[in-house]
Order: structure tokens, then sequence, then C-alpha cells
């Protein structure tokens, strides 16, 4: 099967008219800006009050263009199981994504998606994961003992933010990559604070302009390593994976292919990871009980300070898996995704036409009630196996799912628990007496004052 016959086709689209959405109940707000405002000062509590007024399908207007909102576990499996391909992820995404990180997996549809995705998949495979966890390894341990040996208040966001973008460029890219290490990440910080600015214009002085400067130079560098990386051969980092690559008829990647997908890759392991370990950690500090439970588990292992991990370490880790899991569920990395019909459909009673813009809100599925009793407590035991028998399977979505399941989830999971080892074997964390953290829930979680923690040696 050649590439050409997998290339996604390009969808002629146009909004559906105004009149034909007023059968479904909404408010669009305020001419022009319409609902935008308020869902970026309260995200969760906007969509809460809405549902409460209109139910799980109502109608919005966000981001200069009417759009409706699916809630509940019923519709994100309508939405990203999407038996029917239905929904583009492509023309959903693109106009958050498109100018900074074009044609990355999550903005693929359907066959092109597929292929696209299983040349991608040989860097998750053992031998490269096994690598992966080798340079986590030495790399989280190394930034925690500097924590260590200096104990006491600390803004841990940044502190992590700059640690996943090291781990990122290490197994991403190599060991050895050189000097412009720092150009390169210097680069992926300004790409990714373009991604979620307000003004998406590249005007001077202006994030997006200084992301789309980012871009230009991610594009020479990846462009110049490809050949080099080809001809050295070998080499366990997800880039020198790609370089080598193929498709199903066995052509290997084309330079733009492994650009775009470096590109994306590098953007959603660093930025997605920093907040679901920032808050990992928030709730780790906020609940000690919890804490020692963890720092037992780590215990259990019986690893000396200096010994390295392996898989089967990280799959003893049962209760580090159900704490980072109940983390991600009160703060998933991912908030709200959004798709575009490209075929008529009907959802709870309701026919919506091709066109429409659509999203769907794990944040808001995360916490219904009637799935998670006390949905705002922290609680690991909702993620035992049996607990997890008796929910709907989309239910918890932090790493969406169908076709478009996070690729890197296991990767998440192995940096969360090589994370948690040597935290919790060398530091205990805690908040300042009648501290509360404040975080900015959209686009991707983040604490507004970097999350004031207390380390201490233990």
């Amino acid at each position: 099967m050649s590439m050409q016959s997998v290339a996604s086709p390009v969808y002629s689209f146009t909004p559906p008219r105004r009149n034909s959405l007023t059968h479904i109940p909404g408010d669009e707000g305020w001419p022009f800006i319409g609902k935008t405002l308020e869902v970026l000062a309260d995200p969760k509590g906007q969509v809460e009050r809405q549902s409460k007024k209109y139910g799980l399908v109502y109608r919005s207007h966000l981001f200069g263009e009417t759009s409706l909102v699916l809630l509940g576990p019923e519709a994100n499996e309508l939405v990203l199981f999407d038996q029917a391909k239905q929904f583009s992820s492509t023309l959903g995404w693109g106009r958050i994504l498109g100018l900074l990180f074009p044609r990355g997996l999550m903005l693929l549809d359907f066959e092109e998606h597929r292929v696209h995705r299983r040349a991608l998949s040989v860097a998750f495979k053992s031998g490269p994961m096994k690598s992966y966890l080798g340079e986590l390894d030495t790399g989280i341990a190394a930034r925690v003992a500097q924590w260590k040996a200096k104990p006491g208040p600390m803004l841990f966001y940044p502190a992590m933010k700059q640690l996943t973008l090291d781990l990122a460029a290490t197994s991403f890219l190599g060991a050895g990559i050189g000097p412009e290490v720092d150009e390169i990440t210097d680069a992926f910080v300004d790409m990714v604070a373009a991604s979620v600015a307000v003004i998406r214009k590249p005007l001077p002085g202006t994030p997006m302009a200084r992301g789309v400067k980012g871009r230009k130079r991610i594009v020479a560098y990846f462009s110049e390593q490809i050949p080099l990386r080809r001809a050295r051969g070998g080499g366990d980092d997800l880039f020198s994976q790609l370089c080598h690559a193929t498709h199903e008829d066995g052509a290997l990647l084309s330079t733009q292919d492994i650009v775009d997908h470096m590109s994306f890759l590098m953007m959603a392991a660093h930025d997605t990871l920093t907040s679901s370990l920032t808050s990992f950690v928030g709730e780790l500090a906020a609940h000690p009980e919890w804490q020692q439970k963890l720092r037992g588990e780590v215990a259990s292992l019986d690893l000396a300070a200096d010994a390295p991990m392996n898989f089967d370490h990280l799959e003893a880790m049962k209760l580090t898996e159900m704490a980072f899991k109940e983390a991600l569920r009160l703060k998933p990395p991912v908030p709200s995704m959004p798709r575009r019909s490209i075929k008529d459909f009907t959802f709870k009673g309701y026919a919506i036409p091709a066109g429409s813009m659509v999203g769907i809100n794990p944040l808001f599925t995360h916490h219904m009630p009637d799935i998670w009793p006390e949905p705002e407590k922290f609680d690991p035991l909702r993620f035992t196996d049996e607990a997890q028998r008796h929910r709907h399977r989309f239910a918890w979505v932090p790493y969406g799912g169908g076709a478009h399941m996070c690729l890197g989830l296991h990767f998440a999971y192995m940096q969360a628990k090589c994370f948690a080892r040597h935290f919790l074997q060398n530091l205990e964390v805690s908040l300042e007496p009648g501290y509360k953290p404040d975080w900015q829930i959209w686009p991707i979680p983040k604490p507004r004052d970097g999350l004031r923690v207390v380390l201490k040696a233990v």
C-alpha cells in the first residue's frame, strides 16, 4: 500500500447554519466572544453550570464558533471510539495546534492515522522502552539528589517542568546530542507556550511569533540530523528509532513526517507529564497518609539507593499506579477534546449536522458524582481492579480512547513510577499550613503560583 493511497482526504465543510442547531438547548453568550471568557475563567464550574441547566448535550459559542458540548461516558465513547468514522481530529485540533505542530499524530485521521501510528509504535516497543527507562532512572535520580541536598520550600511546577523537558531530550533525542540541546529545548518551550497563547497570529513580540521561530529551529535541526542518524545506524532513543522506522510498504518515514512527529511527541511528552506529575505530588503533599503508603510500597521493592529499576519493579508498584490514576482523574492533562463531525449523526435524541464543532469533556466526566462518589476527594482505591470492573469503560479518559488513545501512555506510567520511586525514597513533601494551591485548569492544568511545597530529606 503506497503512502499516497492513505493520505487523509481533504474534507470541505461549512459550519452549519446557526438555525440548524437551535433545536439543541444552550446559551451562546455575548456576540463574537460568546462563552469563551467564561470557559477560560472557570472551565470546570462553567460546564457544570451549563449541564445542570441544559443537560448532557448543549449548544455554546467558543473561540468564534457555535459549538456543541457532549458530556458523560456515552459521549466519550461515541466521539473517541468513533466506530462510524464520523469525527475528524484533524479538523478539531487543527485550529489550536496546526500552526506549530502540523501533522502530529493527534492531527491525523482514520487510515492515514492508523498507518502513521503503526510506524511510530516501533519506538514504544520493549527494547527502546528499556533504554528510555535507563535514561529516566539516571536523570531522575540525579535531579532528586540535587533537591535532597537543598531541602526546604520550593516551587514544584517549574522544577518539574525543567526535569520533564530534560528527560524528554535525553530519552527522545539521545544522551549525546551535544551543546545544541539547550537551544533545542528552548525552542520547544517557545512552541508549547505559543500553542496555548490567546493571540493566534505570529505578530511581532507575541508568544506565537516566538513559537513560529522556535519551530523553524526545530525543523532545521531535525532535517539536518535525520541523514546523519540513518548513516550512523543503531540508537535506542526515540529519534533514532523513527529515523529507521518504516511504513507497511517498507518505505522509510519521510523527513517531514519525522520532523512533525518528533515535534508533536516532544511537546506531548513533557507538557502533559509536567502537569500530571505536579498534580500527583500536590495530592501526596496534601494527603500524607497516602504518601506513607506509597513510600512503603517503594521500600518493599528492596532497591538500594543507586540500584537501577527494571520492568518488574514497575509492575510491582500497584498502589503508585492507582494514586497516579486518581491524580489524573482529578486534573486530567487534557480537560476537553475537540472534534468536527464530518457526517450527520444523532446523540441523546438530537440530530446534529455534518460540519458541527463538537467537544467532549473528560474533566466533567471525571467529577460526575453518580460515577465517582465524593468526586473532589482524593481516593486511589477507586482504581482497584474490582472498582474498575463496575464502571463504564469511557468514564476515565485522561489519555483519550479508541484509535487516538495516547501512544505514549506506557511511557507516562513508566516515568511516573520511576519518579515516585526516587522521590519517595529520598524526600518527604508537604504543604505549608493553611496553603491551598490555585490551579489554572485550561488548556493544560498547572498551578498559577507554581505549587509551593516543602521538601524534607528522609
